[in-house]
């Protein structure tokens, strides 16, 4: 592809960059248009047919959620932390884990993947009773940790196929050359392996950050009532009625991942990411 790129005159190439910019440009358009009447609801006051704007605007949505009293501070601090702790924990799961499936040659491997799309294939509902009976056992029903685990039935199991389609065309000679050159194991793994892996070290993460911030069901089930996240919170509010407060915490419940997803691409952009995901 870069050497097609070279080979293009330069105003050849000045018009494909345009074209590629004008592309993107609509995409992102397309993608960010239908959160336009959310913004708009979260500054008015009210908005009727066949209004083409609202006619009074106010700032007590905005002021609402940022209250003391609120419950959005509380889920939105919540669902940051279970959501960075379901990330993290799916990491440290899904590196050897995708690194043995990705490398490895034994039997039962495409079981064992398949294994891994049961959490995403099957209805939670169908799980939710057993889990939840085991996590009271436990005590770990209606508290942070209990959610944090059960977050990870949906999460390990993208994180480990997309780490396990990098690892694939990933080159162990690097890592052979490096013991050869004295390095010890770990040091082969943070200036080496790491490295080499990271961009689909953050494809994984970008998707388990999001199914663990969005989750409700899980959440519901197993917090109890105790774990308020934001979703659940978003959801309250869609049962009050009250549409400007619920655009605002939708528009809340937006922007930790759009940051993220802001950060993250351009690890996205990378060959090495996007290429591995073809092998899921």
């Amino acid at each position: 592809m870069a050497e097609l790129w070279q080979t293009l005159p330069l105003a050849g190439r000045a018009e494909a960059a345009m074209t590629r910019k004008l592309a993107l440009l609509l995409i992102v358009t397309v993608l960010f248009l239908p959160f336009l009447p959310l913004l708009i609801w979260s500054f008015a006051k009210g908005w009727y047919f066949p209004q083409l704007l609202p006619q009074d605007w106010t700032l007590q949505n905005w002021v609402s959620i940022l209250a003391i009293s609120s419950k959005v501070g509380q889920g939105f601090f919540q669902s940051l932390l279970i959501a960075s702790i379901s990330t993290g924990l799916a990491l440290l799961v899904g590196l050897p884990a995708g690194r043995a499936l990705g490398l490895m040659t034994f039997p039962g491997k495409g079981a064992i993947k398949l294994f891994l799309l049961l959490p995403i294939i099957v209805s939670p509902l169908a799980t939710l009773m057993g889990i939840q009976f085991m996590l009271i056992r436990l005590g770990l029903s209606g508290t942070i940790l209990g959610v944090v685990l059960v977050h990870l039935l949906p999460t390990i199991p993208y994180m480990t196929l997309v780490l396990s389609s990098v690892y694939a065309n990933f080159d162990t000679g690097y890592e052979a050359q490096a013991r050869s050159l004295g390095a010890s194991p770990i040091q082969v793994l943070w200036q080496i392996t790491l490295p080499l892996v990271a961009p689909g070290v953050v494809v994984g993460a970008l998707f388990a950050f999001l199914i663990s911030w969005n989750e409700f069901l899980l959440t519901f089930f197993v917090g109890s009532g105790r774990v308020f996240t934001l979703p659940m919170v978003l959801f309250t509010s869609l049962q009050g009625g009250n549409t400007g407060l619920t655009a605002a915490i939708s528009i809340t419940s937006i922007l930790p991942a759009l940051i993220f997803l802001l950060f993250s691409s351009r690890a996205l952009r990378s060959d090495a990411a996007i290429g591995g995901l073809g092998d899921v």
